[in-house]
């Protein structure tokens, strides 16, 4: 499960100089917002306490948080709509783009256009997606053995040591479950999130088709209705 490791690394990365910026908050506000539709409270809504942790990580201001999900009341505000794109990069790996739109027919051109202007191609709804498992994701600070025992015990269905820190991986269904259980044991949790995770890896060790690969993905995370971009790609060469 860990072949998307490098891609997620460097969006993180980029995330945290993104933030800098402000340009991730809009992508934060959205992810927000939608949560806040299963109830305000993050006490009571698991998925909404997670989306605020990572708006919190990335040091999103408390007033654009409260907007967000306030925006749950607002009669005038715009609905949002979640949509899922599938596609292909170089080297023919699966891709699986996740938006948030209050129009789609501003969302599906931008996207249309990362991928195609960049050596992707647009796919078929399903025709990726088989390739992948919806999965709950969370990164733990920390590492040993006496860390993955207690994972396990909490409920996870795996977990994997990666760059210092651990890789949990749940059902979907109990992400918020085992998210408490590791926090309430005592280990940092970083991220907690869905995912589409990949059911087998395709490895992309070419120099030239990592650069290409990563060009498109990158394009894509810069589209601002893309609030997630996940890839099969295990890529294993560094590149400047």
């Amino acid at each position: 499960m860990s072949g998307h490791s490098k891609w997620s690394k460097i969006k993180r990365d980029k995330g945290a100089n993104d933030a800098k910026r402000g340009a991730v908050f809009t992508k934060l506000g959205n992810m927000i917002a939608i949560a806040a539709r299963g109830g305000t409270d993050p006490v009571m809504n698991p998925s909404l306490a997670m989306a605020i942790e990572k708006a919190r990580a990335a040091n999103m201001p408390k007033d654009n948080i409260q907007r967000s999900i306030d925006r749950v009341a607002d009669k005038n505000a715009a609905v949002l709509e979640e949509i899922t794109y599938e596609g292909y990069g170089p080297g023919g790996v699966g891709i699986i783009v996740e938006t948030a739109t209050d129009n789609k027919n501003r969302t599906y051109p931008e996207v249309r256009t990362a991928l195609t202007k960049n050596g992707g191609t647009m796919a078929d709804a399903g025709s990726v997606a088989f390739q992948f498992t919806r999965k709950g994701v969370i990164r733990v600070a920390t590492t040993g053995e006496d860390a993955l025992l207690t994972i396990l015990d909490a409920g996870a269905e795996d977990a994997v040591e990666e760059d210092g820190e651990i890789i949990v991986y749940t059902d979907m269904k109990e992400l918020a479950k085992v998210r408490t259980a590791l926090v309430e044991a005592g280990l940092s949790v970083e991220d907690a999130e869905l995912q589409y995770v990949a059911n087998n890896d395709v490895p992309v060790d070419d120099p030239e088709t990592v650069r290409k690969l990563m060009k498109v993905l990158d394009a894509l995370d810069d589209v601002d209705d893309v609030v997630n971009v996940h890839t099969n790609a295990d890529i294993t060469v560094d590149i400047e």
